[in-house]
């Protein structure tokens, strides 16, 4: 099996160096992670004719100075080309991708970007933002989950599946629950960066400084780091709440997102 690995978080990640020792039992790997950490990039990709960096850093391991979706279209169209994949695997991200985060997500935007090319495609995420988080209740479950899924899924253009882990101890998870997408939002969602850095007890990384440094005469500078708040209202199968009871949680889901009530609703309406 050929599996093609990326993740929004940077080829340097501890979460991706998870995951490649995961799937070598499963194939042989080719990976293309972005240069720099990605979040928040959806299925974006890197346009508008801008010259791209590429890197090669060992045989079968690139890095691309893109989004998460350019480097899945980097690894199939350039590194494996003519053939393609047979599974995409995106993550280990640092970072819930439950709910309505995955809306937003790079590594699940890298999953639909296989998805939208007929790959078997998955997005593996764990519930902290720790970029020294412990991978190990991943290391022992995804295993399993892996060999289930593969034997029991029938890959079609536009699915993938959504892998949400509880950041727990292994001997705490309470098991694997299917589920479909919850809902939440985020309130006040901008924070003054120099409060925020005080209220967490942190300093501001070096990159944060050089930005500060080039901001111009009359500029704010503000960090999104928001109050997540959940409002669905079918909470018996959302799987943002089931992870929170210690369930890894599953989603299959789909980039054709048309709301195939309300297109029946309109038929013959409109």
């Amino acid at each position: 099996m050929k599996i093609l690995v990326t993740n929004d978080d940077g080829y340097q990640a501890k979460g991706i160096a998870t995951i490649k020792r995961i799937l070598e039992k499963f194939g042989d790997l080719t990976v293309v992670a972005p240069k720099n950490p990605q979040s928040g990039m959806s299925m974006a990709v890197t346009m508008g004719f801008r010259p791209i960096a590429v890197k090669r850093l060992s045989e079968n391991e690139y890095y691309l100075d893109g989004t998460p979706a350019s480097c899945i279209k980097y690894g199939i169209d350039n590194v494996l080309w003519p053939e393609k994949p047979d599974l995409v695997v995106s993550g280990i991200n640092h970072g819930s991708n439950a709910a309505t985060a995955a809306a937003y997500s790079g590594t699940i935007g890298a999953a639909m970007e296989g998805a939208a090319n007929g790959i078997a495609s998955i997005g593996v995420s764990l519930d902290t933002f720790d970029p020294n988080a412990d991978f190990s209740v991943v290391e022992e479950f995804l295993p399993g989950i892996l060999e289930k899924l593969l034997k029991a899924m029938k890959p079609k253009r536009g699915l993938y599946y959504n892998i949400n882990f509880p950041c727990i101890p292994p001997s705490e998870i309470k098991g694997v629950k299917l589920c479909r997408l919850g809902s939440v939002r985020w309130e006040k969602e901008y924070r003054d960066f120099y409060k925020f850095l005080e209220e967490m007890g942190r300093t501001p990384r070096q990159e944060d400084l050089d930005y500060i440094a080039r901001k111009e005469e009359g500029e704010e500078i503000y960090v999104m780091a928001g109050d997540m708040v959940s409002n669905d209202g079918n909470p018996e199968s959302a799987d943002h709440l089931w992870m929170e009871k210690g369930y890894i949680v599953i989603v299959p889901q789909n980039i054709d997102n048309t709301d195939t009530e309300e297109f029946s609703r309109l038929c013959g309406i409109i």
